[in-house]
């Protein structure tokens, strides 16, 4: 009896070991399960992490019909040739600029989107001159995107080489409203995506271009006084000498431009005794060259009385439009002007200083035309050789 109740307490304490052991093995397994998991876990939350701070990209297609590999969210750019920069203000890109071209650093008025952001472009570093990059200083600035505009000197491909960063090319406009001014916005407003202010900005500016040819374009050619426009300047200040066959602003409002009635196009210095044979209605002056005008006054008063609007003080000023390609804001401040001198009966309701300051607030974000109205640089009657 002794003998079976000793092997029966063996047996109970053999199966107490075997479940023990069994259980320790289950539990270690269940960890190294748990382990497993932890650190497949581990890798898909460090996965998604990476997958989060990796940035996306998209795809653009440029004036040139490029297609251009782009970061999803655009946050610094560097724009270099005539327009690129311009155009970027309107948009309200200004605050991705990380470097400009040298003489944006320059203050003066002769630029309105570069005035009013001047404190912002004159500390930034200095990247190309002119429509040419410089490539190390671009590098060095570190952009996501490069804008270039048709003015530029290089070719985009060569330059996205050489940099290693995406060059998107933008038409820019040496003129008012044409289709290369609606181009830019749509592009940069998609590079920017800032989609909504393009749209808006489009939407105004094609009502600008509406009204002006609502007012105007069924006014008889004999109803029109002739013009004359004079002191533009193209390559350099000119004279009484520098005109411009189609002139933007006079373009817009369908006026009787005496220069359009010569073979010549764009801006060139004409023979004065044309002038004095055309003798127009009405001249205007661009600011720009009014120091050579009054030089030459000086030195040829007779010629200039000899002129029936100097004589009857139909002499009237434009602000200059066109530094390093044209201010869309001020050109069509010039317009306005222009048409409510020529025609004023159907702009009898146009109050210029307010008409401006709206065109300069819509492109420009505010309002510069009192600091150029205090600098002299107004809409006003003119009295040459003053």
């Amino acid at each position: 009896m002794l003998k079976r109740k000793i092997a029966l307490l063996l047996s109970g304490l053999m199966a107490i070991c075997l479940l023990a052991g069994c259980g320790q093995g289950q539990n270690r397994q269940n960890q190294e399960n748990q382990s497993r998991q932890n650190q497949g876990n581990q890798s898909q939350g460090d996965q998604g992490q990476q997958d989060q701070e990796t940035p996306g990209t998209r795809e653009i297609v440029d004036s040139n019909g490029r297609r251009v590999e782009i970061p999803e969210e655009v946050r610094r750019i560097v724009c270099t040739g005539v327009g690129a920069l311009r155009y970027t203000c309107y948009v309200g890109g200004q605050d991705l600029v990380v470097g400009v071209e040298d003489y944006e650093t320059q203050p003066g008025m002769s630029r309105l989107y570069n005035y009013v952001n001047f404190s912002k472009f004159e500390k930034l570093p200095v990247t190309g001159t002119n429509g040419e990059p410089f490539v190390e200083e671009i590098i060095g600035v570190d952009p996501q995107v490069i804008v270039m505009s048709s003015y530029a000197s290089v070719d985009p491909d060569d330059l996205q080489s050489k940099t290693g960063i995406p060059v998107v090319v933008v038409p820019g406009s040496d003129t008012t409203l044409d289709d290369k001014a609606y181009e830019t916005i749509r592009i940069l407003g998609e590079l920017y995506g800032m989609e909504e202010r393009a749209s808006r900005l489009t939407e105004y500016l094609h009502g600008v271009e509406a009204d002006l040819a609502g007012r105007t374009e069924n006014i008889a050619e004999e109803n029109k006084p002739s013009a004359y426009v004079a002191g533009v300047s193209f390559k350099g200040a000119h004279g009484f000498e520098g005109t411009e066959a189609y002139y933007g602003p006079f373009e817009l409002i369908h006026a009787n431009n005496l220069a359009n009635t010569t073979e010549q196009t764009g801006a060139f210095d004409i023979d004065l005794e044309q002038v004095l044979q055309w003798d127009p209605d009405v001249i205007f002056l661009d600011f720009n060259g009014m120091d050579l005008i009054n030089e030459d006054y000086a030195a040829h008063p007779d010629y200039y009385n000899s002129l029936t609007a100097v004589k009857e003080g139909r002499v009237y000023s434009q602000i200059s439009f066109r530094s390093s390609a044209s201010n869309l804001e001020t050109a069509l401040a010039d317009a306005y002007y222009a048409a409510s001198i020529l025609y004023p009966e159907q702009f009898a309701d146009i109050n210029i200083e307010e008409k401006a300051g709206e065109i300069f607030t819509e492109l420009l974000g505010t309002n510069p035309y009192p600091d150029l109205k205090e600098a002299g640089y107004e809409f006003r009657e003119l009295t040459i050789g003053e």
